[in-house]
């Protein structure tokens, strides 16, 4: 019953955060000095990922790779943070080395963002970053993207040997704000510039309006509204290049 009781607490706490909930909070140690998350956050929308550990390779591409989409980040307010069980000192040497290394088109890479030295794992086991199957001392690819309000918006995992998709994160952040700031949603492979969806009706009444747009025969577009077209009553688009 016991053993029970401890199971059951220690999944309560170590539960992952899930999308929409409020971000574990944090204290910790970084390479740029101690932050506390989410105070020093505020009103900043941040990219908090994990990487296995310091001098790997599949991470050093990763940390060039990211570090070269730095101002790309800045631009549309994207703090980031790195974390692994790692120490400071690794961190600091690690970094340092990154500098020295050419790849494709980088050089001279420098790692302005803070990376977490998480040797007591405390972040990581608040993340959900620490998974047994893989191992129990290095944290896994994890990518949470936490809103200025300090919300879980986006959670993705990468296996070991897999580096991230530094470019389609970077996408999914600007559709999460395009949603936010105009009330829709983004189709497939959306890019900046594109047409976005916008709510579909929940009356017969309104499904039969938007039967008209598909047809062509609305007259409901205006300035306001912007130009909406329907390709059936529930997959209706507003265009955004006018």
């Amino acid at each position: 019953m016991n053993e029970t009781m401890n199971n059951a607490a220690a999944e309560t706490v170590n539960r992952l955060p899930l999308i929409g909930d409020k971000a574990p909070a944090f204290k910790a140690l970084t390479t740029t000095g101690t932050i506390n998350f989410p105070e020093d956050y505020e009103g900043k929308w941040v990219l908090l990922f994990s990487h296995p550990s310091d001098f790997t390779s599949v991470c050093t591409t990763e940390f060039m790779t990211l570090a070269s989409m730095q101002e790309e980040f800045d631009k549309i307010n994207v703090s980031l943070i790195g974390l692994s069980v790692d120490s400071l000192y690794s961190h600091i040497a690690w970094v340092r080395a990154i500098e020295d290394l050419e790849w494709k088109d980088m050089k001279n890479i420098k790692i302005k963002f803070p990376v977490i030295a998480d040797l007591n794992t405390k972040v990581a086991t608040k993340y959900g970053m620490l998974q047994p199957n893989v191992s129990s001392t290095q944290a896994v690819r994890a990518v949470f993207v936490i809103d200025p309000a300090g919300i879980v918006r986006s959670i993705t995992y990468y296996p070991l040997t897999t580096g991230r998709n530094f470019d389609e994160i970077l996408r999914m952040i600007k559709a999460l704000q395009k949603s936010d700031a105009d009330h829709c949603s983004t189709p497939a492979n959306w890019q900046p510039g594109d047409d976005v969806i916008v709510p579909a009706p929940t009356t017969v009444e309104g499904a039969e309006e938007a039967m008209d747009e598909a047809a062509g025969n609305s007259e409901n577009d205006t300035a306001e509204t912007g130009d909406i077209y329907a390709l059936d009553w529930f997959l209706r688009f507003r265009k955004e290049n006018k």
